[in-house]
This record gives C-alpha cells, structure tokens and sequence, in this order.
C-alpha cells in the first residue's frame, strides 16, 4: 500500500469514527455586565427537551440523531433577554446574557395591578390545572451528595471483664473509625408514572458511586479484630443482655457475631455462596428501588402535591407575601414574590409567577428554623437545614412539568447515655453471668445530604402501556475513586461542580 493511499485511509477511517461519535456543545453562561456564572439557566431545543446550568453557570449537550445543524436552542433565564442561536451557531465556550427588568410601578397585567394576596389567591386557583400530573416518561439524571461527620467520640466509666477489651482498644476502634465520610451517587434513568409512589416504574441507564473505600477497609479490619476477641473468650452457648439506659435487649451469640463455615462442609459451603449470590441480586433490585424511593420522595414535596411538607402556596394562610419586582422569563412576564412565616410556619423564601396562567415557574425556599427536634433518655436529634429550589416550564399541554430540583437538608444526632453488655450462659454451671462490658457514651454526628434532579425530556404515556412495563434493573453503579469525566461520555447530564471534579479518595494520594 501506497504512502498516499494509507494517507486516504486514515482520512476516511478518522472521518467514519467521527461521524458514530456524538458531538458535545459545553459552554459557560455568564452576565455580560457583571461577568459572574449564571446558575441554572435553562437550555432548551423543543417544547419538553433541555438541559439546565449547574451551579456554576456550565452545561453540556450531546447532538444526537435528533437534533439537526440548524435546528434553534434558546437559553432562558429569570432576569435575562433570551438568546436564541442554532447548534451549528454555538462555537464559543463563554456565552453571555443580557439582564432585562422593568420596573413593577409601569407595568398594568390585564388592566390591573394584583396585591401579593391576590396573586398567591390565582395561584392556588389555577394549581391543578397548571401542572401535568398524568402518567408520562420521563428521562432523569439524579445526582446524590451525602456527608457525615463524627464530631464527638468520648467515653467514661469504661470497665471490662475481657482483658482483650480494655482502653487501649477501644481508643484503638474510635481512632480506626473515619472522621468523615462523602458520598456521591449519579443516575441516569427513564421513570415511568406520576408522582405518586405506587405508579412508578424505573428502568436504569448507567450509575456511578464516587466515594473512599478506605473507610470500609479499616472498619472490616476492625470488625475481624473484634469478632477474634470474641471468640477466644465467649462460649458459643452465650447470649447477651445489652442495656443502655433504662432499656434492655437480649441477642444470642450467634445473631451478634455470625456463625462461621467450616470450609470442609460442601453443603455448608454450597449454601453460603448462594447466599451470597442472592445478595448480589438483591443489591441490584434494591439499588433501583433505592433510586426510585428517592426520587418518590423528593417528588411527594412539590408545590403543588396535597400533602406537601413544602406548604406555602397550599397553606398559604400560614405566611406573608410581598410584591418585590415585575420581570421577564423569556417572552413570559413574572411576577416575583417573596415569602416569610406568620407564626409557627417553617419556611421563607420567593416565588416566580407567571402573568398569565399564574403557574409558579420557580420557587426558592430555606427552613427560619429547626423542622425537627427530639430529646429523649440521652438521645437528641435536631433537623437543622431544609432548603432548595425548583424550576418548571410549559410542555406542549399547556401545563408545567419539572426541569430541575435541588434539596438539601441536615441533621445532627447525639447519643449521650450508658452502655452495657452482659455475657450469660445458662448451660455453665456456677452462675449464670460470665463476661460484663460498661461504659458512658458521648457520641455526636452531623450528617448533611444533597439531592439535584434534572428532567431532560417528557413525553405521556398510556395506562397500557405502563402496566405492560417490566423494569430492568440489573445495572449496578461502577465505583470512582475520583471523578472521570469519561464516564458519562455520549451522555447529557447535569455538569458536576468543583468539589466532584475535585474529589479523590485517599487511596488515589
């Protein structure tokens, strides 16, 4: 073969791959005065199809076989004049938005200037007809940030019988047990159904887990050290009477600690590896229903569901709205309003609300104060954190379905009271207490936890056809150490922020 005819094969060969490789538009939206990101700004080609800007301003799109060079994709934000340009037109990585206002004391909607009351009063009028709530398909990306920190790890009053379990070790456990832990969860799937949890199904495309392993590692190391000790000096024909405060338990030896296999036992053996086959299908069932729970969940708090937790538009009585501003979303004029507690209601926050149909089209909202405390016996729980947001455009339907939600929310957990656990055994002749383990607790925990939902398409479907639907759910998420943008390669999602770019677990150090 010729220079020039391997010249010409390698041409066409790298112009073949090219062409089975999705293309990516990625920008940054930014404001053309300040030059500060624009978060989520919503990018959008047809009626129910559009990705939406992370939190710093980023966004990807995979041009697909749906999508034509000229086909027009318009970035929309509250505040901000639309830009309309077609795919084969967006070639710059920074994209800029003009601001666009106008002042609320110029501007009569439909011949008449509304009070706050007056509009929140529209609002729940029209709040069933605003919002599709019939069975559809729609197509996620999940996203799921979850953190603890152990604050506090102290001890007192410790004594043991077992000199294997003596202060040194146990300084050893709480040493051996991570400070902190972070976990992130990314899921791309199509749910099926409503909003409500019995009528949905889930059909997973691809997940990942990014997290430190390394915390498992030490605490299985620590678990193989305890379970020696407790079976160098417990008798097998033991159980346990566990007591801390007031209350009491007991558990048999077996059930705290495993029995072991004896590896020359084939049936033993035989029924232990399919159990734990059944496991790893268990795992794959249950981490679909897992998702889908979630996501249930989240769901079951929107604006505009009956029992919502979020209830200042369905309990509208309980807070007090004002009239800040008059702006544009699009073509669409806004309404923007802000909210704040009566009484003993939770949340405060703003609304956007459309002009014309008096569909909320975002709503942002933040807990004035604890949602949930408790304190009993030792034992203390403060949900301290609850806020969010969520943004809705206008299908073919005339009606709203989601594009993005965000929630957060923390806790703090403390656990401040005796422990006590009692070896006994009646089969020993003698007495029936043989090994005793006390101590005081002082344990604190923070735990904070972040969910982003993008909708990137929805479309109806019929009651046949999702009673017809068998989900498929044998996809298991494929761990990260640290982030890899190649994974989700040929896939639209939400852009990860700087601390998931950034992530990487100590084993990667």
């Amino acid at each position: 073969m010729s220079k020039k005819t391997t010249l010409l094969f390698l041409i066409i060969t790298n112009f073949c791959i090219s062409l089975n490789h999705a293309q990516t538009i990625s920008a940054k939206i930014v404001d053309s005065i300040t030059q500060q990101a624009i978060p989520f700004a919503t990018i959008q080609w047809s009626t129910d199809k559009g990705v939406i800007t992370n939190e710093e301003g980023q966004f990807n799109i995979i041009i697909d076989a749906t999508i034509k060079p000229k086909d027009s994709l318009y970035i929309t934000c509250i505040g901000y004049e639309t830009l309309g340009k077609t795919f084969n037109e967006f070639t710059d990585s920074i994209v800029y938005l003009s601001p666009k206002t106008i002042a609320l004391n110029n501007v009569i909607v439909s011949n008449k200037q509304y009070s706050a009351e007056e509009i929140i009063a529209l609002v729940k009028e029209n709040l069933d007809n605003n919002y599709t709530k019939e069975l559809t398909k729609k197509r996620i990306f999940f996203r799921e940030r979850n953190y603890q920190n152990l604050n506090k790890t102290n001890y007192s009053k410790f004594e043991s019988t077992i000199s294997a379990f003596n202060s040194k070790f146990l300084d050893q456990l709480i040493a051996s047990v991570p400070k902190s832990d972070e976990h992130y969860t990314e899921t791309l799937f199509d749910l099926y159904g409503n909003f409500e949890k019995e009528k949905q199904k889930i059909n997973l495309i691809k997940a990942s887990e990014l997290y430190d392993k390394n915390s498992e590692i030490d605490l299985k190391t620590l678990e193989e050290k305890f379970n020696k000790i407790i079976k160098d000096n417990v008798k097998t024909t033991s159980y346990f009477k566990v007591k801390s405060g007031i209350f009491g338990s007991k558990v048999e030896s077996d059930d705290l600690f495993g029995t072991p296999v004896d590896s020359t036992d084939v049936a033993a053996l035989n029924k232990k590896l399919e159990q734990e086959q059944k496991r790893k299908e268990n795992r794959k069932k249950y981490f679909a229903k897992g998702i889908k729970n979630d996501v249930s969940s989240v769901f079951e708090n929107l604006i505009f569901m009956d029992d919502t937790d979020l209830n200042f538009i369905t309990k509208s009585r309980k807070y007090k709205f004002s009239l800040l501003d008059f702006v544009y979303l699009g073509q669409d004029a806004v309404y923007v309003l802000k909210f704040e507690p009566k009484g003993s209601a939770d949340y405060k926050g703003t609304i956007y609300v459309n002009s014309d149909d008096f569909a909320v089209v975002r709503a942002e909202y933040e807990n004035v104060k604890s949602i949930k405390t408790f304190k009993l016996l030792g034992i203390s729980m403060n949900e301290y954190l609850a806020k969010g947001k969520m943004i809705f455009y206008k299908g073919d339907n005339d009606r709203y379905n989601l594009r993005y939600l965000e929630k957060e929310s923390g806790a703090s957990i403390g656990v401040k009271r005796p422990l006590k656990i009692i070896e006994k055994n009646k089969i020993v002749k003698g007495r029936n207490k043989q090994n005793e383990l006390s101590l005081k607790m002082d344990l604190g925990i923070t735990s904070t936890s972040k969910y982003e939902i993008v909708v990137f398409d929805t479309e109806n479907t019929s009651i046949t056809d999702f009673d017809s639907l068998t989900e498929d759910n044998s996809i298991l998420p494929t761990y990260m150490p640290r982030y890899n943008p190649e994974f989700w390669k040929g896939y639209t999602i939400i852009e990860p922020n700087a601390a998931i770019r950034e992530f990487t677990s100590i084993e990667e150090n």
